[in-house]
């Protein structure tokens, strides 16, 4: 997750004003680039193996199992133990008190979504370092609360922002730059840095999805992020696994791919967001409120941390219902979605 810390100054203070010295907050990065393997005595042959491969920090290389890592070409099973015990040393995955955790907790920054509202059900935006799912049918808002979050995670932490760039995967074709030009214009950002500051890719088969979370990795590692959306995750998978025979396989693949979304959910500290389509249930009753349930299954379910249903109502105004979570309550907060993003609800 990304952190908020103070700054503090070492050497000369510095003053703001009459008023005297004030504390800056600013963002952590809690990566650590493969250079650092460099001092180590890995060599930089291997290092560039392993970027090829898709892992570009000690974090990436410190989680994966040593049958992944003995896949990179190259990189004979002697070099994999020595990496995972030099990663080992670097990166700490022994228990921690529950203490901690909740100091960790206490620094996560939360991304706001344009809604007052929305931002209370949600206890201040969608969080960082986990996966947030948000599903419902069409003309729901899924997209454009995408586009929304695409330009408030470039503000700063004290209004509700995580001072950090976005990466957008879209694999429907919804993504429109002319919408995060209002957004960016609403919120007084310059929308010419507010568009520079997102990464667009088009998926086109769930293939080229996988390959794209590589490239987002690349990407990740050099700057500052903190938001990945992918619009929609299941979309391709649903229409390049059809039919009973390959249910397994595209199960299989999907959670591959929550898998890679949940590595850099963790490893980048930036908020994973993701919308899903859903399905009409056969087994619910055609006089029940909602006849319709996310697609992917138990997979999906697992993967996400938070899961959020929309639902169309009066007008513009749109229902967000907290369908799973493991710190929020269920209940359900009311936005709209107008020229400019998402907003207030209207009377």
């Amino acid at each position: 997750m990304m952190e908020v810390q103070q700054y503090e100054e070492q050497g000369e203070q510095q003053q703001y004003g009459e008023t005297g010295a004030e504390e800056e907050m600013e963002i952590t990065v809690n990566y650590q680039t493969l250079d650092c393997l460099q001092e180590h005595g890995i060599a930089a042959n291997d290092i560039a193996k392993l970027n090829d491969a898709g892992y570009h920090t000690i974090e990436s290389v410190a989680h994966a199992t040593v049958r992944k890592l003995s896949e990179v070409k190259g990189i004979s099973e002697a070099k994999v133990m020595k990496l995972k015990d030099l990663v080992k040393s670097m990166v700490p995955m022994d228990f921690k008190t529950a203490a901690d955790a909740l100091e960790d907790r206490k620094a996560m920054v939360s991304l706001t979504t344009g809604s007052v509202e929305l931002d209370k059900l949600l206890e201040g935006g969608v969080e960082t370092g986990s996966i947030t799912e948000v599903f419902g049918e069409f003309r729901t808002g899924k997209t454009q609360l995408c586009h929304t979050l695409c330009v408030t995670c470039q503000m700063a932490v004290t209004d509700g922002g995580a001072e950090g760039k976005a990466i957008y995967i879209d694999t429907e074709g919804t993504f429109r730059p002319a919408r995060l030009h209002a957004i960016a214009e609403r919120f007084g950002m310059d929308p010419e840095v507010a568009l520079e500051n997102v990464a667009y890719a088009r998926a086109h088969n769930s293939e080229h999805q996988m390959e794209l979370l590589k490239l987002a990795a690349a990407i990740m590692s050099q700057d500052r992020y903190a938001l990945l959306v992918v619009d929609s995750a299941t979309a391709l998978f649903r229409t390049d696994y059809t039919g009973r025979g390959e249910l397994s396989e595209r199960q299989m693949q999907m959670a591959q791919f929550l898998r890679q979304l949940t590595r850099l959910a963790e490893e980048f500290g930036v908020a994973v967001f993701i919308t899903n389509q859903v399905v009409a249930n056969p087994d619910g009753m055609s006089f029940a409120k909602d006849a319709t349930k996310p697609i992917g299954g138990n997979i999906i379910a697992h993967a996400s941390t938070t899961r959020l249903r929309l639902r169309k109502g009066r007008g513009e105004n749109r229902i967000c219902t907290v369908f799973d979570s493991p710190t929020l309550a269920e209940a359900d907060a009311q936005f709209a979605v107008g020229n400019q993003g998402i907003c207030d609800a209207t009377d």
